[in-house]
């Protein structure tokens, strides 16, 4: 069994069940020892919006259910999970197999989820709530306006001009079930349709939003 006492005091919490660190370790591409990580990154990823949610809510009190949106939207994604996972050196704890790569930031952001879901089991919310809390802490003061993402940035554009709104289609999807790979186009009415990657449809959609949008600067 994998006791780790560092990451322990890196997040604040010492396990009760050292079975519920384990698992949201190890990842669902270690066959049968992998089982519980999607769960546990299923409710980790319900448990971050309601702490991100609290905190803005808090932090911010001046501004509409619109733009707390937006900067839930910024601080719950995988961009920002990824990067707290590494602030934390998530990828040394990390069991995968060979094949996968632990520096995929898309495997280390289900893995913070994954842990998120495991304290959340173990100690209930307030842990948590300090966890998210304390390494959130620079991500949700660091834009002092709302975050606009690329998709609504293209969106704006185009209506602005007076034209349809973008409109994206999947191209292909291929990786396995716990690590896919999605490769999706976006369409403006008389623009040259853009292909973007990513390991979720959405995250592909924003790159190939973003690769518009950066085509028009230039």
């Amino acid at each position: 069994m994998i006791f780790l006492p560092l990451l322990e005091e890196k997040i604040g919490y010492c396990f009760k069940s050292k079975q519920l660190i384990q698992s949201a370790l190890t990842h669902s591409s270690v066959r049968h020892k992998g089982r519980l990580f999607e769960r546990l990154e299923f409710l980790g990823d319900r448990v971050l919006g309601l702490v991100i949610a609290d905190l803005l809510y808090k932090r911010f009190p001046k501004e509409n259910e619109g733009d707390l949106a937006k900067r839930s939207a910024a601080l719950v994604r995988r961009e920002a999970c990824d990067k707290v996972a590494k602030s934390l050196s998530l990828q040394d704890y990390l069991v995968l197999v060979s094949t996968e790569k632990v520096s995929n930031n898309a495997i280390l952001a289900n893995a913070m989820e994954a842990l998120i879901g495991a304290m959340y089991l173990d100690g209930g919310l307030m842990p948590c709530h300090q966890l998210i809390q304390k390494y959130w802490e620079d991500l949700l003061t660091e834009d002092v306006q709302p975050p606009k993402d690329a998709k609504s940035s293209l969106q704006e554009w185009a209506q602005s001009r007076g034209k349809p709104i973008p409109v994206y289609k999947i191209i292909d999807c291929t990786g396995p079930g716990h690590a896919p790979f999605f490769r999706v186009s976006v369409l403006i009415e008389s623009l040259p349709e853009v292909i973007g990657e990513g390991a979720s449809k959405r995250h592909a959609e924003q790159n190939a939003a973003k690769i518009l949008l950066e085509s028009f600067q230039k």
